[in-house]
């Protein structure tokens, strides 16, 4: 079985921020799979789904952010689920360009608190995560109210889009690995950063 996360905060007033892009991404794999992520299992939101020839469990913890690993590693230990191979997080990326994507087999939190979490519940950093960009246009003062205020307009196919890529990167995963994977999103991911110098 394997496990996909989105990481996020629950409520209403954080479903459409930057911080929330993990939940946002489970959310439209979830309507590509035409299920609903809504049952509560391991103190997070939940469905099962199949994409491809995979079956999946597809979960938004529901500690809040900065206790993601508690619910990661119920959902881990409840299926059984090895970090490095069954397991992929998805979240947002400050230090990314806002709506370009990453696909990494491992490494550090680089300051997510949700990532470090995970990091910390789990014991390794070796599992599998996508990053999302969300960083500003312009500099910011304040990094943590930034992820925490809502999308502006003009933000939203850049989201849309991001979202979609998510959907793409996960599915590539599942099929073919990570490598195959990195060596698709990453670069192109470069590419259009390059392109918007």
């Amino acid at each position: 079985m394997k496990l996909i996360v989105g990481l996020g905060n629950p409520g209403i007033e954080y479903q459409f921020t930057p911080h929330n892009l993990g939940f946002l991404a489970v959310d439209r794999i979830a309507e590509q799979c035409g299920v609903v992520v809504n049952n509560r299992h391991c103190h997070a939101q939940t469905a099962r789904a199949r994409i491809g020839n995979e079956d999946v469990v597809l979960a938004k913890p529901e500690t809040y952010m900065n206790l993601s690993g508690m619910s990661v590693r119920e959902l881990v230990e409840e299926y059984e689920a090895r970090p490095a191979t069954d397991l992929v997080v998805l979240y947002d990326e400050l230090d990314l360009p806002f709506g370009t994507l990453r696909v990494r087999p491992r490494g550090r939190s680089a300051g997510h608190n949700g990532v470090e979490s995970v990091i910390g519940a789990l014991g390794t950093q070796e599992f599998l995560r996508i990053r999302m960009g969300v960083a500003p246009e312009h500099a910011v003062a304040d990094g943590a109210k930034y992820v925490l205020s809502q999308f502006k307009k003009a933000q939203y196919p850049a989201v849309d889009q991001v979202l979609d890529t998510s959907v793409e990167a996960v599915k590539v995963i599942l099929a073919e690995g990570v490598q195959a994977a990195m060596n698709r999103f990453n670069r192109k991911a470069e590419e259009e950063a390059a392109g918007g110098e």
